[in-house]
């Protein structure tokens, strides 16, 4: 029995150099601030700024990977991410001066490239799953390659603070971009697998390799999974962005100990995120069905998330409140190897345009509430800003009572 997991491996790594490029600024953020004179507005429009290039690009990324395979689109971008890295950290440096607006639109359009060039992280690596990993393991593929997230998401900011403490926010930078630039020397001695993995035992993986499974990426089940992940990335955004922020500013965290604790929902999303897609693997292979199978996770994950943001926002209590966030946020993300291995079901051999699709659909979500939380939080506080989130939470976990998985797909491998 073939299951490709150092390749999946090898995607869940460049997909993680990937999120640390991505979401270094955050934790570099409080001294950024305070060297440009920068707002928590302002910072949210950098934040916006990638995800704006980020999701725009999602579709053509995707038809991209369908074309051109995801060693090759991976192997360029990994250079991309190391040497936009590196040119941010030349804002401002030495003796050259820049006003508050002037760093703000020059951050804006590094991050805006950057968003650019992160664009065929997911797609790709959705292509190379369906191409590589036989559908009966394709949730729990999808979950390792996309924990990623909460990988990413939980070295950053240990990594950031300790060196930008020491050494400043520049050389923590850099210093967060070398994954990328191991990980595309890397690419350049892997070889990508030659032919389609089909699974003989499974119905669903014979009709693809006969070339009967084409993409159904027009129809309701698409446009409400579409629609659900856009709530889901409009929420998990809001703790990707500002939750290390949140902590510091609101709740009154000191610098290290906010990055610490900001790390919790990450380690926690380690696991979360593939046990997420196992258990969705192993249920849609049981009695229940792949229908319910892949229902069963978003729809609780996503609504106890909700719950506990609101819990979370509420309580007066700042170690609770942190605690609370932290497996919200674990919930909120173990929803991933669904939401993909359900789009592949769908979608067939159009899975990396269809993965472009649903994932801009996730980041225009993600555009939205790093820059709208804030905004709402001025006039209504950040506690009901952040109840906003919770019940955006519930609505994205009951779409899933309307999605289906095409009959030839709906069936055990």
């Amino acid at each position: 029995m073939h299951k490709p997991w150092r390749i999946v491996g090898m995607l869940c790594a460049t997909a993680t150099a990937g999120y640390l490029c991505r979401v270094n600024v955050s934790t570099a953020a409080p001294l950024l601030m305070k060297e440009f004179g920068l707002s928590q507005i302002a910072m949210g429009r950098i934040f916006s700024a990638f995800l704006l290039g980020y999701a725009l690009f999602q579709i053509p990324a995707g038809a991209i990977a369908d074309r051109l395979g995801a060693r090759r689109l991976l192997s360029v971008v990994t250079w991309l991410w190391f040497i936009l890295t590196v040119m941010q950290t030349l804002v401002g440096w030495g003796n050259l001066y820049l006003n508050t607006s002037t760093a703000l639109i020059i951050f804006m359009i590094f991050r805006f490239l950057t968003g650019v060039s992160a664009s065929p992280t997911y797609p790709g690596s959705a292509k190379g799953v369906s191409l590589w990993v036989y559908p009966r393991y394709q949730g729990r593929a999808n979950g390792i390659v996309i924990a990623s997230i909460g990988l990413g998401s939980a070295i950053a900011p240990p990594l950031v603070s300790n060196i930008m403490v020491s050494l400043g926010w520049r050389a923590a930078m850099v210093a967060s971009a070398m994954p990328a630039l191991i990980i595309a020397l890397i690419w350049l001695w892997i070889r990508e697998p030659a032919h389609v993995n089909t699974d003989p035992d499974s119905t669903a993986s014979k009709t693809a390799a006969s070339g009967e499974q084409s993409g159904k990426i027009r129809g309701m089940s698409f446009y409400l999974l579409t629609f659900s992940y856009t709530l889901q990335g409009y929420v998990g955004y809001i703790f990707v962005s500002w939750f290390y922020l949140y902590l510091v500013q609101e709740r009154h965290f000191g610098l290290l100990s906010g990055a610490w604790m900001s790390s919790l929902p990450w380690i926690l999303s380690i696991v979360s995120i593939p046990l997420g897609g196992y258990v969705s693997d192993r249920l849609a292979a049981g009695k229940i069905r792949p229908l319910w199978g892949r229902r069963i996770v978003p729809l609780t994950g996503m609504a106890l998330s909700g719950v506990l943001i609101s819990i979370g926002a509420h309580t007066g209590s700042a170690i609770m409140a942190a605690i609370s966030l932290a497996f919200a946020t674990a919930l909120i993300l173990c929803v991933e190897g669904p939401f993909w291995a359900t789009m592949m079901g769908i979608a067939g051999n159009k899975s990396g345009t269809a993965g472009g699709i649903m994932n801009m659909g996730s980041n225009l979500g993600g555009l939205l509430s790093p820059a709208l939380t804030p905004v709402i939080a001025s006039y209504i506080g950040w506690e009901n800003a952040l109840h906003v989130a919770a019940v955006l939470a519930v609505i994205g976990a009951f779409a899933w009572l309307g999605i289906t998985i095409p009959r030839k797909e709906n069936k055990n491998p």
